[in-house]
């Protein structure tokens, strides 16, 4: 049975490796947000991306839908987006007569693709925005009372834009904690630019061919469930999010200063999912303490909320983040200390 599974890891990455090189033929100098990303897609979670404009947010979400054989839809956030927009509505059918049967047919709205773009979701009202909550947790829409389940698998990924505030209105905390991963995409250097140069001012790229299928996602993220994690391991990412509370009593002095509200159970459950992606994507059976640091910055920079003073200091989440990081032990603070001791 072990052989069994071993070699459905070796399956695995190959795969995984697969898609990852297929989406990086067209988003060049990304590495670690099309990594982040994949693990987002591997552990049922959805990815918000935040990054300037121009760096290709959305380029990265349409080639990974080619990539992958789902069907694929795209909202554009405005301020006059309605809840229906979204989710669709019921529209009364009438006869090639003109006579109304009194009959109602259902017009799906976006939300039921399966990998959903919500770009610039930041630029709709909180109404329209709530109206992707019952979707991102329950992956569900009920339209007139009646509920309608979506595809599997199902995947959003949203971008905003955090340098204009105007005319935005920023996510609720109970939307940003439906977000598995926020992913902060960065500007490349001068080699990624003069690559990204040559690939976009030629010849336009042929289009990705599609790698993997829904039937295969979803093996995949099964396999990911299996993947084993320790108990310190557990105790470990638990500790890191009990630490980002002020009120812990384990909590760093700058988080005790900076922060009103630490993460939840929903940030501690996306702190191992992650790990368990990672741990995947690399063909690994079990989680490592390095793989729950590697994923903490992603997992939790959205869901630690800054005291005034930190907002007044300009303490970001990400300096909380690794704060955590560098001063919550991986093992417990009295095995720690007989460890010293002995």
């Amino acid at each position: 049975m072990v052989d069994g599974f071993e070699a459905r890891l070796a399956h695995a990455r190959a795969d995984i490796e697969r898609l990852k090189a297929a989406v990086e033929r067209r988003i060049l100098g990304q590495s670690a947000v099309v990594d982040q990303v994949l693990w987002g897609l591997l552990a049922s979670g959805h990815v918000l991306l935040e990054g300037n404009p121009g760096l290709g947010k959305t380029l990265l979400v349409r080639t990974l839908a080619a990539c992958l054989t789902l069907d694929f839809s795209r909202i554009q956030f405005t301020p006059d987006l309605m809840p229906s927009d979204v989710t669709g509505t019921n529209v009364l059918v009438f006869e090639s007569t003109g006579r109304a049967t009194g009959r109602f047919e259902l017009h799906k709205g976006p939300i039921f693709g399966q990998i959903v773009l919500a770009d610039e979701i930041n630029r709709a009202t909180p109404k329209t925005q709530s109206a992707l909550l019952e979707a991102m947790q329950e992956h569900a829409v009920t339209i007139a009372g009646t509920r309608h389940p979506l595809d599997e698998p199902f995947f959003v990924l949203a971008t905003e834009n955090p340098i204009e505030m105007e005319g935005t209105y920023p996510l609720p905390e109970a939307q940003l904690d439906r977000f598995l991963l926020k992913i902060v995409v960065e500007p490349p250097d001068e080699a990624d630019l003069t690559a990204i140069l040559r690939l976009s001012t030629g010849a336009p790229p042929a289009v990705p061919e599609p790698v993997l299928d829904a039937a295969r996602i979803l093996e995949l993220r099964a396999l990911c469930r299996a993947i084993a994690v320790a108990d310190p391991v557990l105790a470990y990412a638990a500790r890191l999010v009990a630490s980002s509370s002020p009120r812990a009593t384990g909590a760093p002095e700058l988080v005790r200063r900076a922060v009103r509200l630490g993460a939840g159970v929903r940030g501690a459950e996306a702190l191992v999912l992650a790990a368990k992606a990672l741990a995947l994507c690399e063909g690994r059976g079990h989680v490592a303490f390095s793989d729950v640091q590697r994923v903490a910055l992603p997992v939790l920079r959205h869901r630690i909320l800054r005291s005034f003073e930190g907002e007044a200091d300009g303490i970001t989440t990400d300096r909380i983040v690794e704060e955590l990081l560098q001063t919550v032990p991986s093992r417990p603070p009295e095995v720690e200390r007989a460890a010293r001791e002995g």
